[in-house]
């Protein structure tokens, strides 16, 4: 069952990150259907200088952290890595979840087509971007809804003990100062589709 919008357009983006993990996040491309587990989130808010968004400034690349919550926010990194988000809160407030590793479940095959060869098969969907070329996510998803047919999230039934949560700073924010120490990254303890 997909995730409703109420799910998304709460006011706290940190514990919305946490109870992420263990839902599957989908992609429909060209009519192929793949899907993973998520097991490793990071939260952003314009509070905090970790954030595109932070003190509420808006520009044409972030402009749909400014939609209301469950919109899709797809930027590309360092000129080669689209990273995929989910907005969160009401809209005006600039919030989101970075969704950083997923476990695979669903057109695991068609992952490795759009992949390619890999040393290691933990690496098809071990990272932010690892996930989004597996998943065939670019920017002609930013801004799309997550209640569409093109992506979305499905709450597939099962509790995530909070014994399996692990929370810590989040990864190559350095420049955020005392930000970047924020306990903001959730990840499944024990999984081995974990960022490195």
């Amino acid at each position: 069952m997909k995730l409703p919008d109420s799910f998304y357009q709460r006011t706290n983006v940190v514990k919305i990150a946490r109870e992420l993990l263990g839902k599957v996040l989908f992609t429909n491309v060209d009519g192929i259907v793949t899907g993973g587990m998520i097991v490793e989130t990071e939260a952003y808010s314009w509070r905090e200088k970790g954030c595109h968004a932070y003190a509420a400034r808006k520009t044409q690349r972030n402009a749909v952290m400014f939609e209301k919550g469950g919109h899709a926010y797809v930027y590309l990194c360092y000129g080669m890595h689209y990273l995929f988000n989910i907005v969160t809160n009401q809209s005006s407030i600039a919030e989101a979840v970075l969704i950083r590793a997923v476990e695979p479940v669903h057109g695991i095959d068609e992952m490795y087509l759009r992949r390619g060869k890999l040393t290691n098969d933990f690496h098809l969907t071990s990272g932010p971007g690892k996930l989004t070329k597996a998943l065939g996510i670019d920017r002609k998803l930013n801004g799309k809804f997550l209640a569409g047919t093109e992506v979305w999230v499905e709450d597939p039934g099962h509790k995530i003990s909070t014994r399996r949560i692990e929370a810590g700073p989040r990864i190559g924010i350095d420049y955020a100062g005392r930000d970047a120490l924020l306990p903001w990254r959730f990840t499944l303890k024990g999984s081995e589709w974990l960022s490195r």
